[in-house]
C-alpha cells in the first residue's frame, strides 16, 4: 500500500510540474508570420507560438480570462482562441479588414474598426452575431471605450477626428478634429479624458469627455531625432491615471508623460518601430511591441526603466496580458 501511495504521489508531483506554471501570460500578434507568441511575464522568455490567420493585429482577452480575441485583418474576421487550450475555437462577423477594436466592461460587446468600409461594426459575443454597422470617417482604426460602457471613440485616419458614439443608439453624438492620421485612443480610468493619438501630427490630442473639446496637445522632443521621426501610436494610462505611456514609432522610445500636468517627464528606449503597449494586470510593468526589431520589451513602471527585450516573432504588432 505504502508503495502504491509513494507512486500515486510521485504522479500527480510529475503532473503539476509538467503543467505550465505562469503568473501572467502576455499574448503578442506577429503581423507578417500570421502567429501569436505566448511569453510568460514572470520568467521574461516565450512559452508557444500559435498559427493564427493572416495578417493578425489588434488582439484583447475576455474579460474573465477565457479566450482570446484577434483580428485576422486579411481573413476578415475576429479569431477566438480558449486560453486553456490555445487552439482556436470559433470566430466573430467582424467585417472586412479588421484592424482594431475594444471590447466592452461587461465583457459582452466587442467594437471593430474596419478600415476599407469606413465603419464601426458592433458585435455581440456571445451571440457571435452583427448588432449594428456605424458609418464613421474614413480609415477608422483607434477604438477607446468610456469606464461606465456609454460612450465609445473612433478615430479616422484620414477624415483625422474622433468619433464620440452612443454604445447604446449606435448613434455619432460628437465629432472632434485631431492632428493627422489619429491612430489610438485611450479614456483616463475615472472617464474624464480621452487621449487620441495623431502619428503624422506628432500629438496627442487630450479630450474632455463632457465638453467634448481639446484641452490640451502634448508635444514630443527628442534630441538628435527629427520631428517626423516622433510618431505617436498606442497609448497607455495607469489605473490611477497619473501616467501615461504613449508608444513613439520609428522614434524607438516609449513616452513616459504625467497625466495630471501632461508634460513628459522621460522617453525610454525600446526596439525599433514601437507599435503598442499593455500593462501587466498588476501594473509594475508596461510592455512595448517593437515591429521591425521582431521583439518585446517589458519596462519598470517604478522606475520607468527597460528590464528586458525579449525576441517574438514577425513584425509583433498588438499585445494584452492576461492571468493564466
Amino acid at each position: 500500500m505504502q508503495r502504491l501511495l509513494r507512486q500515486l504521489y510521485c504522479a500527480a508531483v510529475a503532473t503539476v510540474i509538467a503543467q505550465p506554471a505562469w503568473a501572467n501570460a502576455v499574448y503578442v500578434s506577429n503581423e507578417k508570420d500570421n502567429t501569436v507568441t505566448i511569453v510568460d511575464s514572470d520568467t521574461m522568455e516565450p512559452v508557444k507560438t500559435i498559427n493564427v490567420g493572416q495578417r493578425p493585429r489588434g488582439i484583447t482577452v475576455s474579460r474573465d480570462g477565457k479566450f482570446l480575441y484577434v483580428c485576422a485583418s486579411d481573413d476578415d474576421t475576429v479569431e477566438i482562441i480558449d486560453t486553456a487550450t490555445h487552439e482556436i475555437v470559433g470566430s466573430l462577423p467582424s467585417g472586412p479588414d479588421p484592424e482594431l477594436f475594444v471590447l466592452s466592461p461587461d465583457g459582452k460587446t466587442l467594437y471593430v474598426a474596419n478600415e476599407d468600409d469606413n465603419l464601426v461594426t458592433v458585435i455581440d459575443v456571445e451571440q457571435k452575431r452583427v448588432l449594428a454597422e456605424i458609418p464613421v470617417g474614413v480609415e477608422p482604426e483607434g477604438m477607446g471605450i468610456s469606464p461606465d460602457g456609454k460612450i465609445m471613440v473612433n478615430t479616422s485616419e484620414t477624415t483625422n477626428m474622433a468619433h464620440f458614439i452612443d454604445t447604446e443608439s449606435h448613434e455619432i453624438v460628437s465629432n472632434v478634429l485631431v492632428d493627422a492620421r489619429p491612430r489610438f485612443a485611450q479614456f483616463k480610468p475615472d472617464g474624464s479624458e480621452v487621449w487620441v493619438s495623431a502619428e503624422i501630427g506628432g500629438t496627442v490630442s487630450v479630450i474632455n469627455n463632457a465638453s467634448r473639446e481639446v484641452k490640451h496637445k502634448i508635444n514630443f522632443e527628442i534630441q538628435g531625432l527629427r520631428s517626423e521621426a516622433i510618431q505617436p501610436v498606442g497609448i497607455r494610462i495607469s489605473a490611477d491615471g497619473k501616467k501615461a505611456y504613449v508608444a513613439l514609432g520609428p522614434a524607438n522610445r516609449v513616452a513616459v508623460v504625467n497625466a495630471e500636468t501632461y508634460e513628459v517627464e522621460k522617453y525610454v528606449l525600446v526596439g525599433q518601430r514601437v507599435w503598442q503597449l499593455a500593462f501587466t494586470p498588476d501594473g509594475k510593468y508596461i510592455i512595448s511591441t517593437n515591429g521591425l526589431s521582431n521583439d518585446i520589451t517589458f519596462i519598470d513602471t517604478q522606475s520607468d526603466e527597460p528590464v528586458k527585450s525579449v525576441t517574438v516573432g514577425a513584425l509583433p504588432w498588438g499585445v494584452t496580458v492576461a492571468p493564466n
